[in-house]
């Protein structure tokens, strides 16, 4: 059985001094130099709550998942401003990559499928102009650097920083790395380092700015691991873990013991001990000790089932200005057999019932 111990509270001023070594030659393969202006952006109170969130929405609390590395949403989240800073050197686009996340409550995604947003997972993003806003020491360095708060407060005017699916955005490329490099073991350090300085910007086929690769056969090896991720974000035991949480959460705010504030307000490990102290803490410990889910064709009975597809992340890079699938017959069928990847059974575990 995995230990899961992912998470140590540390108390701090400045938030990159205290990473443990392997984030901090991660984020210095994203940019060797670092804009040290950003620093007092990352330490406002704001976002130094996102350290508290996992970035895999909360299945690393379980054995059901191989992963035991707590790589957070605020290190995801300077980690695609140290990306857009690297690629563009502009304080604003940078900054909204910073700030793209800070709106996300603790066990992320989990909260989109608590509000039946499970294919799109935006449903906390309209909070990120007010969480900004509400912010005195964000407006005030904002106020400092001449920056106003609409040019900062949406990544998706940046294509740099964001882009449609199947595009590669920082956001996209952050969150492929890193998963690869910490989270799934897919991709070791070196890989990844070759993979990112293999990148530059292009153009795709709107002329519109976008990250791009110049070796095809990079990003192949691209394709092939950020296809592997694709069906493990939505597998059968993703979205039945996500699912669950999101069930759990809705109990506890039924029951009166969690607000929806709570949930921008605590950190994961709070609103576990939460659980831990609920009807539904026997519920959340078979899960953690699970190993594998259960699938069947027909719905079982008398046990809490899941029957939903999820949101497909997908990535079809450019290779100098041409996407792969179009000139790489086996990045093609990669992809396709991505987007044909289904879930469309019922997952289960035993003895589970909600």
């Amino acid at each position: 059985m995995i230990v899961k111990n992912v998470q140590v509270e540390v108390k701090m001023n400045n938030y990159l001094e205290n990473l443990n070594d392997e984030i901090k030659n991660y984020f210095k393969v994203l940019e060797p130099e670092f804009p040290e202006w950003l620093n007092d952006y990352i330490n406002t109170p704001e976002l130094l709550k996102q350290q508290y969130i996992s970035m895999t929405c909360g299945t690393i609390y379980s054995n059901l998942f191989e992963s035991n590395f707590f790589y957070s949403s605020l290190d995801h989240s300077i980690g695609v401003a140290l990306i857009v800073w690297h690629f563009t050197h502009d304080k604003k686009q940078t900054l909204s990559g910073l700030f793209h996340d800070i709106a996300t409550p603790a066990f992320k995604h989990c909260v989109d499928f608590l509000n039946g947003d499970y294919m799109n997972q935006e449903s906390t993003e309209d909070l990120t102009t007010q969480i900004i806003s509400n912010s005195k020491e964000i407006m005030s360095l904002l106020e400092r650097d001449n920056i106003r708060l609409e040019e900062v407060n949406d990544y998706h005017i940046y294509p740099i920083a964001d882009n449609d699916t199947p595009n590669l955005s920082s956001d996209r490329l952050e969150y492929s790395l890193s998963n690869a490099l910490f989270t799934y073991k897919l991709l070791d350090f070196e890989i990844i380092k070759k993979m990112y300085n293999d990148i530059k910007v292009g153009k795709d086929e709107n002329n519109i700015e976008e990250l791009e690769f110049t070796d095809e056969n990079l990003a192949l090896d691209f394709v092939k691991v950020t296809s592997k991720m694709s069906i493990i974000y939505r597998e059968y035991r993703t979205i039945y873990s996500m699912q669950l949480i999101a069930d759990i959460l809705k109990r506890l705010s039924e029951d009166g013991l969690i607000a929806k504030s709570d949930l921008y307000n605590l950190k994961e490990l709070d609103i576990i001990d939460i659980i831990q102290k609920s009807v539904y803490r026997d519920v959340f410990n078979k899960w953690k000790k699970a190993e594998k889910v259960l699938i069947s064709e027909e719905k079982p009975s008398g046990v809490y089932v899941v029957n939903l597809t999820s949101k497909i992340r997908y990535i079809d890079p450019l290779v100098n200005e041409k996407r792969i699938s179009i000139i790489n017959e086996n990045a093609g069928k990669v992809i396709k057999d991505n987007l044909n990847y289904k879930t469309d059974k019922y997952v289960y575990l035993e003895n589970i019932s909600l």
